[in-house]
């Protein structure tokens, strides 16, 4: 098979695994309630192994990046595999609240990280054009997660206790991943090749270390940050959030479908435009309507008020992050692409870990969640802020030979 059509098996590939791998970790919202009520454990506590989770993928996502660098996608998203489904395996069994947060918080987090990371520096590498689209559409795979892996988990608590229900999501990681993750290959090497000049390549002569110290890095990193604290909390809690407010449980995870769905559309539509009017521009708008999205959840009390707040936030939301790694691959040379996306990766998981806690402790301590969606769009708009200081590298260095002021703006 030639380059051209192979590179979007890569991207289906892609989308697979990060279905599974991060539908098998966002079960949990969906276990929630059911376990806290079958092992008396509070919602805080067993939120608490979801931000585990998110530290455990934050310190592995550079990790696991830095080592596809030097062995290459397939061995890391192999190992990722197969640690994710014995961990799964491990926590069902657990009989303590603090061992299942270890189990599941370190091992799932942990292995979720191997995916991410490696497949997306491994997709920029294939596409010289059509970079948007190709990284949205496995970006847009990821997010059929609440599309299937949640509605098999909410289907699995109706007919089996947690426990066996979470076996058998262990079950399903490993044989559907495992056979897809022999497909995952380096990118081809004539992917390290740079584009021409004046075209926003990335500078080849950055080291690693001048890389991650770079402002362009560093506001990749704080950017993604608060974009993913943003709708962390949102994520995690409205299911528990429409159940508190009378809807049933499988109407309530059909709002997470909705979410998912829209998000779909959000990731091609992103990466569309992304193509068009360039990834920065797009990014810095989809964070300011993202922030004034998550205030949509507080005046949601019915059904259809929670499916109109989910398919906005879920279009943007799930739009703006493939467009992180597009940046990433414009600024950064190819050889370090899973350092680079690993750490912005390593940022938007330390995001990501404060919704769990923070939506627990704001619904034991007042009984009601909508102070969690009120700080949600103060986070949104902290994103909004920082992003509209980033600058290219090649604008930046140019502006240093120039004398252009430091702090302009680049569209």
């Amino acid at each position: 098979m030639s380059t051209a059509n192979y590179r979007w098996v890569l991207v289906a590939a892609g989308g697979l695994l990060g279905c599974v791998a991060i539908g098998a970790m966002f079960s949990l919202p969906v276990f929630l309630l059911p376990m806290s009520r079958a092992t008396g454990w509070s919602m805080t506590g067993v939120s608490t192994a979801m931000t585990i989770g998110f530290l455990a993928m934050a310190f592995g996502s550079m990790a696991w990046g830095s080592l596809s660098d030097r062995l290459g996608p397939r061995p890391v998203v192999i190992i990722g595999t197969l640690v994710l489904a014995a961990s799964l395996a491990l926590a069902s069994q657990t009989r303590s609240l603090l061992a299942f947060q270890l189990v599941f918080g370190i091992g799932v987090g942990g292995a979720a990280a191997a995916i991410f990371a490696p497949m997306m520096a491994s997709v920029t590498g294939w596409f010289d054009t059509q970079r948007s689209l190709a990284v949205s559409l496995v970006s847009a795979g990821m997010g059929m997660a609440p599309l299937t892996m949640s509605p098999l988990a909410a289907w699995l608590i109706t007919r089996h206790d947690w426990r066996t229900s979470m076996l058998i999501i262990a079950a399903v990681v490993a044989v559907l991943m495992l056979p897809v993750a022999l497909l995952v290959r380096r990118p081809p090497a004539a992917a390290d090749s740079l584009p021409a000049p004046g075209t926003g390549a990335p500078q080849d002569n950055l080291s690693v270390g001048q890389a991650l110290r770079s402002p362009q890095f560093i506001i990749l990193v704080l950017t993604n940050f608060f974009c993913c604290a943003t709708h962390s909390g949102p994520i995690i809690h409205t299911v528990s959030y429409a159940v508190t407010c009378g809807i049933p449980m499988m109407a309530a995870v059909s709002i997470y479908s909705v979410e998912g769905l829209a998000g779909m559309g959000g990731r091609i539509g992103f990466g569309v435009l992304g193509d068009r009017f360039g990834a920065k521009r797009v990014l810095v708008t989809g964070l300011l309507v993202q922030a004034i999205a998550a205030l949509g959840y507080v005046f949601a009390g019915n059904l259809a008020g929670f499916y109109a707040a989910a398919a906005l936030f879920g279009f943007i939301y799930a739009g703006v992050m493939p467009l992180y790694a597009v940046i990433a691959r414009e600024n950064f040379p190819m050889r370090m692409m899973g350092t680079v996306i690993g750490g912005t990766a390593m940022a938007g998981s330390l995001g990501m870990a404060t919704g769990p806690i923070a939506g627990g402790l704001i619904f034991d301590a007042l009984g009601s969640y909508r102070w969690l969606y009120i700080g949600s769009c103060a986070m949104g708009l902290g994103a909004f802020a920082i992003a509209l200081t980033f600058r290219p590298i090649t604008m930046a260095k140019a502006e240093a030979g120039t004398g252009m002021a430091p702090g302009s703006v680049s569209a």
